[in-house]
């Protein structure tokens, strides 16, 4: 039985040993202010350990990933590889999940407003962290320990900021826990992007460079080869982020930034190439086996960058998504619950069925006849279950394939030992990996004008899949078989110039659709925020 504790180990010259605690601990709650931050060991637990259990979540929209309702619905839902088909007197939920995918969310979307609540509640937590550690730095000026977790903090924060960017684009940057709300200020998207990089470029050289998806001290951790992983991003989207005005161009993002590393001017994509190989540098490499990243035990993998660290007795993070996905026979063949619901969309299949099929489909999707524990064919009642992955569309009710339709989800290993009706699992939810390394390689080299061969073609061999040659349009599908599932395919769509493009069941969206609404409450209790391009109060 796998047994996982987050070790949180300050080693000092005064000769402080090792403290361990479960993920969903937060000491401060448990002893008096003054008692919270006497050792090193509380300091680091008080300010820095107790973010952590944010990163993960256990539903209504909290977590970067995992739970529903959330950051991961606005990234898959709203993109071409995923949706939530009506099914009868399912997943209508008052057209919710149909205005997701279809692109007419409204001010009010409670998804999008859970997303900007969940953001800015850690950052929060973020800035009394960050307030307190500077006043304990005025205080003991000497330690040398106090600047390294507010390095720490620092990078939690800019993640969280980048989520942000990314999703809201024109946002509040809020520094501090005693700035008054007549004080925030809205900054344009370039700005948040030009503060996410000066705090990330501060931040990594105060990082541990361990690999935080291994069990140990720095599990589950902001550590260097995170940061440089979000610096890589951030540069590889820079056209997108430094182009305050989306909704021109006919979506195609056209601003420009610059980047400097180790004192030389880099342009976007040589920055993203130097970040990449910063993190080839530290020894991350593909895994043999691509499900190997998703499976029970994945702590082991060669690949994985940075985790939300999952288990049913230790942390109470969920993993809704495989549940959300399967079929209710399915899941009761595993003793589990099934929502029955999401499924792949007609586009992300021809994907997978371009030229011969790709080895990760049948990985990637449950797809035909499903099997249980035992071996044997999943009952749907006196005949066995049949998935009908051609039979999927925004509204299935009333068809004959209503409760069947769509290729499922299967990319986590299925934990026979979850609790919480599969919810509460032990695979670790991978946020980021070195297969999106190199691809990210791949297409900085080739929009830079060079060859991104070498890299497409590392992740399509281990795949088992034949070679192509590293073109964008290649590199984009590449991305979607590689990543289905993982959150990210609305982002690259975006920086593609196609999120708004048509496709089954949504027509042509418009381009200031690639940024989601500033929630209709916020603008209600701040004057000085105004709506983002082309939303008004009511759409």
């Amino acid at each position: 039985m796998k047994i996982k504790i987050f070790i949180y180990s300050i080693i000092l010259s005064s000769g402080f040993g090792f403290l361990a605690c479960s993920l969903d601990e937060d000491p401060k709650d448990q002893m008096p202010e003054n008692e919270a931050f006497k050792s090193p060991v509380l300091i680091y637990l008080n300010t820095v350990a107790n973010l952590y259990t944010e990163i993960g979540g256990s539903g209504g929209g909290n977590g970067l990933a995992g739970p529903d309702r959330g950051i991961y619905d606005l990234n898959t839902f709203t993109a071409d590889e995923a949706l939530l088909p009506t099914r009868g007197g399912d997943w209508y939920d008052g057209g919710l999940w149909q205005d997701i995918f279809k692109h007419n969310w409204k001010t009010d979307n409670s998804v999008i407003k859970n997303s900007w609540e969940y953001l800015y509640r850690v950052i929060g937590k973020t800035n009394q962290s960050i307030d307190k550690l500077n006043s304990l730095i005025e205080e003991n000026p000497d330690n040398h320990y106090l600047p390294i977790y507010r390095a720490e903090v620092k990078a939690i924060r800019a993640m969280y900021y980048y989520y942000l960017m990314d999703l809201f684009a024109r946002v509040p940057i809020v520094e501090t826990a005693t700035m008054k709300i007549a004080d925030v200020k809205q900054y344009n998207r370039s700005e948040v992007f030009s503060f996410v990089k000066k705090e990330l470029e501060e931040s990594i050289p105060l990082l541990s460079t361990a690999n935080s998806s291994k069990q140990g001290e720095y599990y589950g951790r902001m550590t260097r080869p995170v940061a440089f992983y979000l610096m890589a991003k951030i540069a590889l989207n820079a056209e997108v982020y430094s182009d305050d005005d989306w909704t021109d161009n006919n979506g195609i993002p056209n601003g420009t930034a610059s980047f400097t590393i180790n004192g030389a001017s880099k342009t976007p994509w040589e920055a993203t190439i130097a970040y990449c190989d910063s993190i080839t540098a530290l020894g991350y490499t593909l895994e043999d086996d691509f499900s190997k990243n998703f499976s029970v035990e994945n702590e082991s993998s060669k690949e994985n960058i940075f985790v939300i660290p999952m288990d049913p007795v230790l942390y109470s993070a969920r993993n809704m998504n495989l549940v959300r996905s399967r079929h209710y026979a399915h899941a009761k063949a595993y003793s589990q619950d099934g929502w029955n619901g999401a499924s792949a969309t007609k586009e992300a299949l021809a994907i997978f069925r371009k030229g011969s099929v790709d080895p990760r489909m049948e990985k990637t999707y449950f797809l035909g006849k499903v099997y249980g524990p035992d071996g044997k064919p999943v009952m749907d009642g006196s005949k066995e279950l049949e998935y009908k992955p051609d039979a999927i569309a925004l509204d299935v009710s009333g068809t004959t394939n209503e409760k069947t339709a769509g290729a499922r989800m299967a990319k986590y290993e299925f934990d026979i030992t979850a609790q919480a009706g599969g919810q509460l699992v032990h695979n670790d939810w991978v946020l980021f990996r070195y297969a999106d390394v190199l691809l990210m390689k791949s297409e900085a080299l080739v929009r830079a004008g060079q060859n991104g061969d070498a890299e497409l073609q590392k992740v399509r061999k281990r795949a088992g899949a034949t070679a192509r040659t590293a073109t964008l349009d290649n590199i984009l599908d590449e991305r979607l078989l590689e990543f289905a599932w993982e959150g990210i395919r609305r982002q690259d769509l975006v920086r593609f110039g196609k999120f708004h493009q048509p496709i089954s069941d949504r027509p042509e969206s418009a381009p200031y659709k690639t940024v989601f609404p500033i929630p209709a409450d916020v603008l209600s209790l701040n004057l000085n925020l105004s709506q983002n391009p082309g939303y008004t109060s009511i759409n």
